[in-house]
């Protein structure tokens, strides 16, 4: 089987979180199966993955391993399968909350600005609602909001007005059209930064992204067992300030932990990794789409 996604910081995440042989893990974003197969390398014939994906092309690229239940779904719904499976409590969970590079290289899939295809961005085409629908159907308001938050992009308000103007008369249908109208606004020396934020918030709103992440942070809690881990990789700000925020409190919005009359801290986990780890210069190198990766490995008190 071809593996489409070149993992991210393996050996570091494999080490973060610490397997047990026998133990039950969990990899939420399964993209291309490199993260779990090295998992599944370290386990014996008790142990167990659940590996979390709602991508067709992910579910048609499965490692089999009678080990291994693949749950074709978004990460937000971690709790309820993993009741249903009776696989609670769990030893490990692992999430890289990267696109993969198979989404980012197939123009039909329409992530990239670097190539021309179809507006969609659906990490589950079975959604109704495509970057196509959302860019032709938000207003310069909306708009404006999801690339000022999703995408932090000083320009939003004019991006966003030019881009009602244009759909109010054309539908726009492609990326080549988005990324040139997009262009108008980026600044001379830092146009593919632009572009990636602008696509990114597009992205971000269309699958959801921010709330199914709050979602499964806070149904982390619920199945880990005690000492288990948590491992994450992140891409963006908004990403990585969630997940610090929640280590740190057990709230994504509080970068501190409350605490009780007695002044007692309550809080769930055990930060492992004082300063975030990214990928070394031979990583980047050899796969330039890491560069902005960062690792923050938790685990459960």
């Amino acid at each position: 089987m071809e593996n489409y996604h070149n993992p991210a910081l393996l050996s570091q995440t494999i080490e973060g979180l610490k397997i047990n042989p026998d133990g039950i893990y969990v990899d939420l974003t399964y993209g291309g199966g490199g993260h779990s197969r090295e998992i599944l390398s370290r386990l014996r014939n008790k142990g167990r993955l659940i590996v979390f994906d709602q991508d067709e092309d992910a579910f048609n690229n499965r490692i089999d391993d009678e080990r291994l239940i693949f749950v074709q779904h978004n990460f937000r719904f971690l709790y309820q399968f993993l009741k249903f499976y009776e696989m609670i409590p769990v030893d490990g969970i692992l999430a890289d909350l990267g696109v993969s590079s198979h989404h980012f290289d197939s123009p039909e899939r329409g992530f990239s600005f670097r190539l021309d295809g179809e507006l969609d961005m659906r990490m589950n085409r079975n959604f109704s609602e495509s970057a196509r629908t959302l860019v032709n159907s938000y207003d310069d308001e909306r708009l404006a909001k999801v690339f000022r938050i999703y995408g932090e992009i000083p320009c939003s308000k004019r991006l966003a007005r030019q881009i009602a103007s244009i759909s109010a008369t054309h539908t726009i249908s492609t990326t080549t059209e988005l990324k040139e109208i997009a262009l108008k606004f980026a600044p001379k020396n830092d146009k593919n930064r632009y572009l990636s934020q602008v696509f990114q918030a597009i992205r971000i709103e269309v699958n959801n992204e921010m709330s199914a992440l709050k979602e499964m942070l806070e149904a982390s809690v619920k199945v880990l067992k005690q000492d288990g881990r948590l491992v994450i990789i992140s891409y963006h700000s908004l990403e990585d300030r969630m997940v610090k925020n929640f280590f740190k409190s057990g709230d994504v919005e509080k970068s501190e932990p409350e605490t009780d009359i007695y002044g007692n801290v309550n809080k769930p986990f055990k930060i492992i990794n004082r300063k975030v780890i990214v990928p070394d210069e031979q990583e980047i190198k050899d796969n330039p789409r890491v560069r902005s990766a960062k690792l923050r490995i938790a685990e459960k008190m």
